[in-house]
């Protein structure tokens, strides 16, 4: 009955920004798992190069897809040819994004412009064209990426978690829309994970006696700590699961 809960064999995953890093693991993670997975990422060549190495890791089928998800336009067109050649995906993960680092009276129209665009609006353009394919068929699951940032903020990164808190609120408004379509949303929202995108935080010395303190477990989190969540929340095991934030963080937003 459990390895049935939590099968994930043969469902399609798109998982968004996954060329590299976080978004990388997990759709790895998802491939080890018996899924069918499609990257996403603007550099074409480095999505079908990272395709072909999953494919060759797990023996899991892997497609490659590059769009810019800030592009409402481009979004739509390229999500409709993509459900015209391989389906509508069963398990959509959004995790494109983006961070910008500055004191906020310091902090640039510009940079807001495109922390919102791509932690927040991509969200919605991806989610609306999947979940519309994924209503018409009556079932789906969607997992948006969220981050300690939804509920805790700190110096310098005001507008990202101003867009990670609205990832948290944008899920639990999907989920009390799409319910009735038998789509579940919910958010993973990692601690903190030694990614390139933070990569000047874990190799700064003092930032990262500070996470070892502030962190309950005493330490960094691992990428493949996020992929049973991950399973969890793409499988049948959570078909009455929806609208909630999981913070991955080894016990963070849990203590002061």
């Amino acid at each position: 009955m459990t390895q049935t809960l939590f099968n994930i064999r043969d469902r399609l995953a798109l998982v968004t920004g996954s060329s590299r890093g976080l978004g990388n693991a997990l759709a790895r993670g998802l491939a080890h798992q018996g899924a069918r997975v499609i990257l996403h990422g603007r550099n074409l060549a480095l999505v079908q190069e990272e395709a072909r190495a999953i494919a060759q890791e797990t023996g899991a089928t892997v497609e490659a897809v590059s769009f810019d998800v800030t592009d409402a336009q481009a979004t739509q067109q390229a999500l409709e040819a993509l459900i015209a050649q391989c389906g509508v995906p069963d398990i959509l993960v959004n995790n494109a994004g983006l961070q910008r680092r500055a004191p906020f009276n310091e902090f640039t129209p510009s940079d807001w412009d495109a922390l919102v665009a791509t932690n927040l609006s991509s969200l919605f353009y991806v989610s609306q064209v999947i979940t519309r394919a994924m209503g018409e068929r009556g079932s789906g699951k969607v997992v948006n990426i969220g981050s300690v940032q939804s509920k805790l903020a700190r110096e310098t990164i005001a507008p990202y978690s101003a867009t990670k808190g609205g990832v948290a609120m944008l899920t639990q408004g999907m989920a009390a829309d799409l319910a009735r379509f038998n789509i579940q949303v919910n958010c993973i929202s990692p601690g903190y994970f030694k990614t390139e995108m933070n990569s000047a935080l874990w190799q700064d010395p003092a930032f990262n006696q500070w996470v070892e303190k502030r962190t309950p477990a005493q330490r960094w989190g691992h990428f493949d700590e996020l992929v049973g969540t991950l399973v969890y929340l793409c499988s049948d095991a959570s078909s009455f699961v929806s609208g909630q934030n999981i913070f991955v963080d080894g016990g963070m937003t849990s203590v002061v």
